[in-house]
């Protein structure tokens, strides 16, 4: 049976994919794709993402999304989206599922900081970090590093990379040198993942109290669908209020991403998955929305991700991050025995042992972070 079979002749199939990097059977009851998506939910670092921050630390709220919550909301939306286009439901959901693997503990606040400490050895990046995680640091199987993955699932995961790195990754960083697309799925699980994170940052903002309703009531896309959500419901208020208006925003946007796509893709005539590599990005939002989406982009940011309140807890976690990576290259002894480079000349050796210290480090929690730093800085905690 073809599990394939209704998917658009311009969807990422199986059979035609470019394979994985080490030989292996195929799988006799599920396709390629759906293959990578459980070895992915598998995955030690998919667990870990249940107590990686999205905006708040893991310990200020149980309420709050987490990394891990994050990716499955980015999985819902795109499916939801994937099958009205006809495109693979099953690659785009290991995308989603994946996208975030190699974030460090703290959000962008904590990956940040890593970046900085990395800026003599290459720098530090999440999306090259979440390649790295699936192509190399898991080990879950006796044949090979990693995790095996389909390369359209490991391209779409590489949603971001300088011409640089692009050269060191070989064939899968080659379409940001040729100026290529990935595939629609890969592009579907990028806007699924602003269209999750735009929208619920918004619920934890109003959560937590750094955000109120009269802020939001001067963009546009808030207040359209708050005044409906009053306009069916008289007198609703409260949590249930805030619910039913983000819940309609996210509605709005996927509505207006596959209507949008749908003519794009139409007026493209694509007949084969090679045929949206040539063609520029297909996967988008009407204008009118488009600009929405970047309005309600600019607030969050300048209300809720650079609020004073987030801003004390990401000064605290940059600290944390470049506290534990001097500590450990001044003293690769501390670290666990496979995070160690093999004794050499120091100078020589100074490359790979911060890569792999930034593995460690990004591999952790937001509470094993602090609770590392704890064990090394504080005289009571042994």
């Amino acid at each position: 049976m073809n599990l394939e079979a209704h998917l658009a002749p311009y969807a990422a199939h199986s059979a035609q994919s470019r394979g994985r990097r080490f030989a292996e059977a195929p799988a006799l009851s599920r396709t390629e794709f759906q293959r990578d998506r459980d070895r992915i939910i598998h995955s030690t670092a998919f667990r870990r993402l249940e107590y990686k921050t999205q905006v708040f630390v893991n310990h200020e709220g149980d309420l709050f999304r987490t990394r891990l919550t994050h990716s499955i909301e980015v999985a819902q939306i795109a499916r939801s989206i994937a099958r009205n286009l006809r495109l693979n439901e099953d690659l785009v959901e290991a995308i989603s599922l994946a996208h975030d693997l190699g974030h460090t503990p703290f959000g962008h606040a904590g990956q940040d900081a890593l970046n900085a400490c990395m800026k003599d050895y290459g720098g530090f990046e999440h999306n090259l970090q979440s390649l790295r995680v699936v192509d190399a640091l898991e080990q879950r199987y006796g044949a090979f590093d990693g995790l095996n993955l389909m390369f359209e699932t490991r391209e779409g995961i590489l949603k971001h990379c300088s011409p640089a790195n692009a050269k060191k990754l070989g064939d899968i960083g080659r379409r940001f040198i040729d100026k290529k697309q990935p595939t629609l799925e890969a592009q579907l699980a990028n806007l699924a993942d602003e269209i999750a994170y735009n929208n619920h940052d918004i619920d934890d903002g109003l959560r937590s109290g750094l955000l109120t309703t009269a802020q939001l009531d001067d963009i546009d896309v808030y207040a359209r669908h708050r005044r409906e959500v009053e306009s069916v419901f008289p007198g609703i208020g409260g949590r249930r209020a805030i619910n039913e208006t983000v819940r309609r925003m996210i509605n709005a946007l996927i509505v207006d991403l596959i209507d949008a796509s749908q003519t794009r893709i139409q007026e493209a005539q694509l007949k084969t998955a090679d045929d949206v590599r040539n063609a520029p990005a297909l996967i988008t939002f009407s204008e009118s929305l488009g600009r929405e989406a970047v309005l309600l982009k600019l607030f969050l940011r300048e209300n809720l991700y650079q609020h004073y309140q987030v801003n004390r807890m990401t000064s605290k976690a940059r600290r944390i991050i470049r506290e534990l990576f001097e500590a450990f290259m001044h003293e690769s002894a501390l670290l666990p025995p496979d995070y160690q480079v093999a004794n050499g000349d120091r100078a020589e050796n100074l490359p790979a042992q911060a890569r792999k210290v930034a593995d460690y480090i990004a591999g952790m929690t937001d509470r094993y972070a602090m609770r590392e730093h704890r064990r090394l800085f504080l005289v009571d905690e042994i």
